[in-house]
Formats: C-alpha cells, structure tokens, sequence
C-alpha cells in the first residue's frame, strides 16, 4: 500500500519538502483530493481557495527547485486551514451565520498574516458556529460538522470544522480560538492535538475586546511536534494587540529535543475536585495516563487545585463578553440567533454590579489557589470533557451520569478552569472510548510555560502513540 503523504504531520512534510524528497505541489494535490472525498459527509470546510492554494503550492515548489531551501519559512508548503470568524483576504468572512452570509474580508488577521510569512498556504474556511458560540459546530447556514471517527456524531465545538479536517487528513494543521475549550474540545472528540496558550502569547487582531484575557488564538494538528512548531511562527508581540508580549519562539522546538518527565511532579484528577460529573471511561482514561507518566519517572500524585466556584467567575465574564459582542445583534436580529447565545447575552445584560464583582474577587482567589498549586507541582493531568463525542443534533448534554447540568456552559467546566486562571492548556489524545470515539486529555502548567505543556505531551505522545490509528472513513478510502 502506498504511503498517504495527506496524513503526514506538517513537520514531516518541511523535512521532506527541503531534502527534495516531496513537493508542496503534490501534498496540495492530495489534501485537495481528500477534501472531495470526505468534505461532503464531514462539512469541514465551508470555503475553498482551490486556485490560489495550488499556484501557492506549485510556487513554493519552484521555489525549493531554484535551491531556495536555505532561505524557506518554517511552514514553507504547508497547508493550513483558517477558521471562519477570522479573516482571510479575498475569502467569505460569515462566522457561520447568515448575519454575514455574503461578507467577503479585504486583509488578512495578524495570525494569517504570520502563517503566510512562515511559509503557510491557507486552504480554505472552516466551519464554526455561530460565531463561534458553543461546544458543538452546527448553524442555519452551513449546518452541522460531523466527527471523522463517527460521522453521526458532532466534531465538538466551537473549532469543530479545523478538527474534522485535521483529523480526516484535509491538512495537518487548522488555526482556532478557545474561550472556554473552542481548541481543545473538538481536538479531544476529534483525536487531535489542541492548545490553549497563555493569554497574549499569540495576538489577536482585529479583536474588538482587545484587552479581553480569555479568548485566545492557536492551532490544532495531529501531533504536538506540529503544534510546536505552528506556535513559533504565530507568537510575539504585536502593537495592536495589547495583552501581547516577546517571545522566544526557539524554546517551543527546544522542547521538543528530548522530552522527559522524569522527576516531574505530576499531580491528576479525574473532575478537579468533583467540579463535574465524568463518564467513567474518560475518568479510567486520564488514570492510565498517569500510570504512564509515572512509567516515565515522574513522581505522580491524585490531586487539583481548589476550582470551587468556578461558576461564579465564568458565567458573569462570558456574559460580559458575549454581551459586549452580541447584545447590538440581539436587540435587531434575535430570531436569526441560536437561542443559546441570545440567553448568554441577556445573562450579561442582567448582571449586577455584585455579581460582576464577585466574580472577579473569585477570579483572583482561584488564580492565587492555581499559583501555590503549580509551585508544587509541573502539570496537572485531568479530562479535556466530561463526555465523549454525542450525537449531531444535540446541542449540549443536559446531564452527565445521570445528573443534570445547570446551564449549556456548565458541560465544559473542565476545560474552562484553565481559562478562567490564564494557564496553559494541552489536549492530547489519551485513549479510546469502547465505542471507537476518541478521548481527550489536557496537560495544564504553571503560568507562561508553554515549553512544559510541549515537552509533557511530546513525552507522553512517544509512550502512548496514537498516530497510527485514522478515523475509519479515512481507512476506507486506502491510499
């Protein structure tokens, strides 16, 4: 059986880009034929750039051709996809709602901007709900992404289109957002890597809340090598973005060099506390990855930091955010919104002075609890959900285990809490589930040590690969 170079990771390709053993040309040829035949069942992509991706393709080729491997980007040839709230030049710009069904961007986002000088080719859009609202990737305007390892159930969400595509070898690395899991929740359900990185790491812009710490911008791929190396290209300072900081883009790929966990103190935890109620395959799941952790010497312990009322920070700041965001588009267009959104804006337009400060007064308890707790520990090892990947259609899982959840947020607290403290956080894929669905696990560390996260998922990736296995509508179509 020939190889199928669709599925190689993004690193391989630049390896074998500039050692002349493969052309970018031929990898686009293939993600192009991939997408044909899986696109239509999986709804990835909503938007193509077919014409400009293949001439940017052959170009990067004759490129490497004219001896220029010396002077090519670290993503020279690499196809990429972007998410459709974000701005691509010359591409549809709808955030997955009919608000903005005809809009078409004029320039590029910063991040698309850095891919491109990196090298990067964007394929197309990705499909997200409406903007970008929620767990699972489903709108009027496009409809639901569907989960490569059973497309009847939802890719997850709200970065669910950059996942499936990932995951069905549409390209090895989708860009995304992540408040409260938009990265890391499809990357769990989908098999994938995701990364949630300190706030201001990466730039956003254009950004209306640009001094807003909780979304942040990132990329998925297949294995954490990619993401390290996407992160170089996309960190740094930039002017418009004020959060934004220096970097040093060389210690993501030093991570990379030789990565252990020996000696670490690792700590894990099946719901951080009891937070949520975990399906008992996840919580057996994120076990045995301890158990590997401390098959690689770390010293591993069951524990969490204190997250109690977590709640009472996340649901007055998301409304805030949404309603800072939406509240002008639910006053004029609330029947062309998914309900979900309109009840987080009018959630944030009710908010009491109290509430608001009681929730930032707890923002700052459960960050000072999360920093003695990364004192004495360098990761925490916990579920990036609760449940594994349910079907298309649903919009949130009302109850887990058999209790009932209090609101359509409540499901992805897990991965909230390293948003609501500012850490970084890693998805990897831990597992399966006995139905075949993939299970996700984040990696969380200490404040701005990205490298720690990189080096963690890299040791645990090489003790526990996961990168032979491909959704089975990928195996049925051979090479």
């Amino acid at each position: 059986m020939s190889e199928d170079i669709a599925l190689l990771s993004a690193a391989e390709m630049v390896r074998r880009f500039r050692a002349g053993a493969l052309a970018p040309s031929d990898v686009m040829e293939a993600v192009f034929r991939r997408i044909d035949a899986l696109n239509p069942r999986l709804n990835a992509y909503v938007t193509l750039d077919r014409e400009r991706a293949m001439a940017a393709s052959r170009a990067a080729t004759e490129a490497l051709a004219r001896g220029g491997a010396d002077r090519a980007g670290p993503l020279h040839g690499v196809p990429v996809s972007i998410k459709d709230v974000t701005p691509v030049a010359g591409l549809r710009w709808t955030f997955g709602s009919p608000l903005h069904a005809d809009q078409v961007a004029t320039e590029d986002a910063l991040i698309v901007q850095r891919l491109k000088a990196a090298g990067a080719i964007v394929v197309g859009k990705t499909n997200t709900p409406d903007f970008a609202f929620g767990g699972v990737t489903d709108n009027v305007l496009f409809g639901p992404t569907r989960n490569p390892w059973d497309p009847r159930m939802t890719a997850g969400g709200s970065t669910g289109g950059g996942a499936a595509a990932v995951a069905a070898g549409m390209g090895p690395i989708a860009h995304g957002g992540d408040l409260g899991g938009s990265l890391r929740t499809p990357a769990a359900f989908c098999g994938i890597v995701g990364f949630r990185s300190s706030p201001g790491l990466v730039p956003i812009w254009p950004n209306p809340l640009p001094w807003d710490p909780n979304i942040v911008e990132g990329t998925m791929a297949r294995t954490v090598e990619d993401i390290a190396l996407s992160l170089a290209a996309i960190a740094g300072a930039d002017p418009r973005a004020p959060l934004s900081y220096r970097a040093d883009q060389t210690r993501f790929m030093a991570a990379l060099a030789a990565p252990r966990v020996e000696g670490w103190r690792v700590a894990w935890t099946p719901d951080l506390g009891g937070l949520l109620p975990v399906e008992p395959e996840i919580a057996a799941a994120v076990e045995r990855a301890a158990e590997a952790f401390r098959e690689m010497g770390a010293v591993v312990e069951r524990a969490s930091p204190d997250f109690g009322g977590l709640m009472d920070t996340v649901l007055p700041s998301r409304g805030l955010i949404m309603a800072a965001l939406h509240a002008d588009k639910v006053a004029t267009d609330r029947a062309r919104l998914p309900p979900a959104l309109v009840w987080n804006v009018e959630l944030g337009l009710k908010l009491s002075p109290e509430s608001i400060a009681k929730g930032e007064r707890t923002r700052g308890v459960l960050t000072q609890r999360a920093a003695a707790f990364f004192a004495r520990h360098d990761a925490l090892l916990l579920p990036t959900e609760a449940v594994a990947p349910f079907e298309v259609g649903i919009d949130f899982p009302a109850s887990i285990n058999g209790v009932p959840l209090d609101n359509p947020i409540h499901w992805f607290a897990l991965a909230y809490a390293a948003t609501a403290v500012g850490l970084p956080a890693l998805s990897v894929p831990a597992g399966f589930t006995r139905a075949g669905l993939p299970i996700g696990m984040q990696i969380v560390v200490g404040h701005r040590r990205e490298e720690a996260a990189i080096a963690a998922g890299a040791a645990f990736e090489a003790a526990r690969p996961w990168a032979h296995r491909v959704p089975p509508c990928v195996a049925a179509l051979g090479t």
